[in-house]
């Protein structure tokens, strides 16, 4: 099952104090993957670890990390 980043995750991201790529190196993320799993370049898994381990930086637990991706298939 495919899963989106929450909406809390990302502002907290954006709007956090410290830049996301001090956020990725400490999560053992290079930048540029975060940046990739951000904006949907690169698929995000169910209870995807890399997600957790930044979400834990951000100070989330696992299940604020996630939002269920849409059931909805485009006709």
């Amino acid at each position: 099952m495919e899963q989106r980043l929450s909406t809390r995750l990302i502002h907290a991201l954006k709007l956090g104090p410290e830049p996301s790529y001090k956020i990725a190196v400490r999560a053992g993320l290079h930048p540029t993957q975060l940046s990739k799993l951000i904006h949907g370049a690169e698929r995000v898994r169910e209870n995807d670890p890399r997600i957790i381990r930044v979400g834990r930086e951000l100070g989330l637990q696992p299940n604020e990390c996630f939002e269920p991706a849409s059931d909805a298939v485009a006709a």
